[in-house]
């Protein structure tokens, strides 16, 4: 008696692609059309594979029907816009080609609204760092980046600002004892709302990432994350926290959302770059539509991992405050790898990528530093619409991590840091400040965008300086 089993070439000679499609089509005729013929099962499975959408529900062929409409939809490729959208550049003159190639390909988006270019812009992957991209109800999770939410905190005390000889192994220990970096975590680490937020049960990512989140929660990353002591003065009596012209002592840190941010992130950009197929150089900015499941979850999760970031920071300066004594006279913090709802010129909603920028609106405060010898600059936003409220994140670099390594040497940095009268713990040759660009040629680029309210110079800096970790930003 011959057989009526479907082989998976009859199955490809009517239409069928290869993959999973043949597996489940095999699948269900075996189990509910057993007693049937090879020509009535064949006649079946073309008129599902010619219209999948009507068997979505079918009890047997529902399973087909979906694998050939998930192929359909993974096979379709997004083509990019002929043209770019315009956008502005600030500080051009300093900006490598790489980065300004990867604004223009993220310039023809279907999605993209607008975009801007800022000063410390340098290549990264997909939307370059110092990239500002407004979507059209998308979300890119890779315009948004892999550390989520990382950013700068600041805490001001009333005491005096000086770093003498004797000083130094006090503020060393300080640093030592309430600061960790990359795989070090506090024995006891210290609870928080964040961790109890009803994501972490909702969503299927998050409840593998809390055990992880908690251990790590207090803790800073590597790579350019640091805390560190240094002298704060306003310069803007006018300032918004009510502090006299002068100089204070200062703690600023610059971290992010840990291995929680980092696991989200790659995560939705893999389940992104599976839905949205792009050309091959635009791949990393594949998006989520918001109206779908997958789009509403990443927004969820990158908030989450956003405020657990602040949450990070916000231990850091408390453990500062108590061995300090002292209670801080003000907090000033800001973050970049993030996307917001915002509002256009016109009233509608935009989701602005901020990758490496950070918000400057009218009014907004934030830090932007420079490197570990340069004053970093205490920022009032001054809202403006062609740099989409926005601002740099730092002073960027000028040079690659793995060119730092093979051109820079540990006594040279030494040289550099004793010249500039700034003491560190734990930084290599990568994080040296002759990596970075000048930040007052990034401030001069950017006086359109922020006005200086203060600065603040680093004395004593902690980092990782542990050459396992990546370029985290």
């Amino acid at each position: 008696m011959a057989t009526t089993k479907l082989t998976g070439k009859e199955l490809k000679q009517i239409d069928y692609p290869e993959g999973r499609a043949i597996g489940e089509a095999q699948k269900a005729m075996e189990a509910g059309y057993k007693g049937k013929s090879k020509k009535f099962k064949l006649e079946l499975l073309q008129r599902v594979v010619q219209n999948p959408a009507l068997y979505l529900k079918h009890d047997q062929l529902g399973s087909i029907a979906k694998c050939l409409i998930i192929k359909e939809e993974a096979e379709t490729v997004e083509q990019l816009n002929t043209k770019r959208i315009p956008y502005n550049t600030y500080g051009a003159e300093g900006i490598e080609p790489g980065a300004v190639n990867q604004m223009e390909i993220a310039m023809k988006l279907p999605v993209t609204h607008s975009g801007a270019l800022m000063a410390d812009a340098h290549q990264g992957y997909g939307l370059p760092i110092g990239g500002v991209l407004a979507t059209k109800n998308a979300v890119i999770p890779y315009g948004v980046g892999v550390d989520i939410g990382c950013r700068m905190c600041m805490t001001l005390y009333d005491m005096p600002a000086v770093f003498e000889y004797e000083s130094l192994s006090y503020y060393k220990k300080l640093l030592n004892d309430n600061s960790k970096f990359g795989n070090a975590v506090f024995k006891r680490p210290k609870g928080h709302d964040v961790l109890d937020r009803a994501e972490f049960g909702e969503i299927n990512i998050l409840k593998s990432l809390k055990d992880r989140a908690y251990a790590q929660i207090g803790t800073s990353g590597g790579g350019n994350h640091f805390v560190e002591f240094g002298v704060a003065e306003i310069v803007d009596a006018e300032n918004e926290y009510g502090l006299p012209k002068g100089k204070y002592l200062a703690v600023l840190s610059h971290s992010g959302s840990r291995g929680l941010g980092a696991n989200i992130a790659r995560h939705y950009t893999k389940l992104a770059m599976d839905k949205c197929r792009l050309p091959a150089e635009a791949k990393h900015l594949a998006w989520l539509d918001l109206d779908t499941e997958d789009g509403q979850e990443y927004w969820l999760a990158m908030n989450l991992a956003g405020d657990y970031a602040s949450a990070c920071h916000h231990q850091i300066h408390e453990r500062m405050a108590v061995s300090l004594g002292e209670k801080p006279l003000a907090m000033i913090e800001n973050h970049h790898n993030f996307a917001w709802k915002e509002l256009d010129v016109e009233g509608n909603e935009i989701i602005v990528h901020r990758k490496g920028a950070t918000p400057a609106g009218k009014g907004v405060m934030g830090i932007i530093p420079g490197s570990m010898t340069s004053p970093g600059f205490i920022v009032r936003g001054k809202g403006e619409h062609a740099a989409i409220n926005s601002a740099s994140h730092g002073a960027g670099r000028v040079m690659s991590r793995r060119k730092a390594k093979a051109m820079i040497t540990r006594d040279e940095v030494k040289s550099h840091l004793k010249h500039a009268g700034v003491h560190v713990i734990g930084s290599g040759v990568d994080e040296a400040p002759m990596v970075y660009k000048d930040i007052h040629q990034v401030m001069a680029a950017q006086q359109d965008l922020v006005e200086v309210v203060g600065t603040f110079t680093p004395k004593v800096v902690r980092m990782c300086g542990d050459d396992r970790f990546a370029e985290v930003d």
